[in-house]
């Protein structure tokens, strides 16, 4: 079902751009561009592969979105055209998630070529060395076994997986599984599964983050923005609120007392509508960020339409690479407006 809808989706965007939507019906000021994992296409079992893009299809995406006369903003930026009267220039905002070791070694020499600002949302516990990955420990288990058992709440369930279509099943139903959990208990379920499979998840994770010495490489050009993911990455809806407040207020402390700046923007951990309520929008704004990004799909209006604490995304699935619908989505021809989740749409 989930590739069906891929499919009518791709369809539509497709549609869209023959039918000249892309050019005729531009709306809003502009578009935030959502990235993960920038690094070589690979072969085998890859779960996570939405989350990626080449090198090449970057470079081809930044050379595609010069040629259509956007303007390529950082986030402080984002901010004031979000509260002005329209400009005659759209902007695209590009930014990544998290701290993949190949934002360092793979995406920001194809991002320096082109002089382009970018914005990186860090999760301090990883350049710490003490985040968990669990999506990679997931993965690998599921890549290696063809059984696999585990506990599931109070139960042991047990698992047989042939193929790769039934790998990548697995993964899914497993990954929205944790994901639906409080985060000691996602950590103890990832524990328990690393550790019968014999996957080193703290190595894994430290192998695959950047450290503070990447960031502050980063953190010394101009045209980068370092802003906050929290401390952990957890699912924000899924703790009470006095500990997802704790998170965003001490990633934003601790970003600030390594990089020696305000950090004044923010990303939910993960983003969609199932992962932040709206009490974490007026977290955002309680605690000093003067924005915060969803991956909720979406442009950004102009004239304080779009909430500076919630602000749309479009997280770029990495199966395609298909420049036709990149124009589509940053046109804003494909969404509805965003609706106000309520908060202060003003800067801080």
């Amino acid at each position: 079902m989930a590739s069906d809808d891929r499919w009518l989706e791709r369809l539509r965007l497709e549609l869209a751009w023959f039918t000249g939507q892309a050019m005729l019906r531009s709306r809003g000021a502009g578009a935030i561009l959502r990235f993960q994992r920038v690094r070589p296409r690979r072969r085998g079992f890859q779960p996570l592969r939405e989350h990626e893009i080449t090198p090449q299809f970057l470079d081809r995406a930044i050379r595609a979105l010069k040629r259509w006369k956007y303007d390529f903003l950082g986030m402080d930026e984002v901010c004031r055209r979000a509260v002005t009267l329209p400009e005659k220039r759209r902007f695209v905002a590009l930014t990544f998630d998290g701290t993949s070791k190949d934002l360092i070694s793979v995406a920001y020499p194809v991002l320096a070529r082109h002089a382009v600002p970018f914005t990186v949302y860090v999760p301090t516990a990883f350049p710490d060395g003490v985040g968990e990955a669990w999506w990679l420990g997931l993965e690998q288990v599921i890549a290696r076994e063809s059984r696999i058992d585990l506990m599931m709440g109070e139960k042991e369930q047990r698992f047989t997986v042939a193929d790769t279509a039934g790998k990548l099943a697995l993964f899914s139903y497993l990954e929205s599984w944790l994901r639906s959990l409080p985060p000691a208990d996602v950590s103890a379920a990832i524990a328990d599964l690393c550790t019968r499979y014999r996957i080193d998840l703290a190595a894994l994770s430290r192998e695959a983050s950047m450290d503070w010495e990447d960031l502050a490489r980063l953190a010394a050009d101009p045209l980068v923005t370092i802003a906050s993911a929290t401390v952990n990455y957890p699912v924000l809806a899924n703790m009470k609120n006095s500990a997802a407040l704790r998170e965003m207020t001490m990633g934003k402390a601790v970003a600030e007392s390594a990089f020696n700046r305000e950090i004044r923007h923010f990303a939910f951990p993960f983003g969609d509508r199932a992962s932040f309520r709206r009490s974490h929008v007026v977290m955002a704004e309680e605690a000093g960020f003067a924005s915060a990004a969803s991956t909720i799909p979406g442009i950004v209006e102009a004239e304080g339409r779009t909430n500076l604490r919630a602000l749309p995304r479009i997280p770029w699935d990495g199966r395609v690479r298909s420049l036709r619908m990149l124009r589509v989505l940053v046109s804003g021809a494909a969404f509805a407006p965003v609706r106000s989740t309520g908060s202060a749409t003003s800067q801080t």
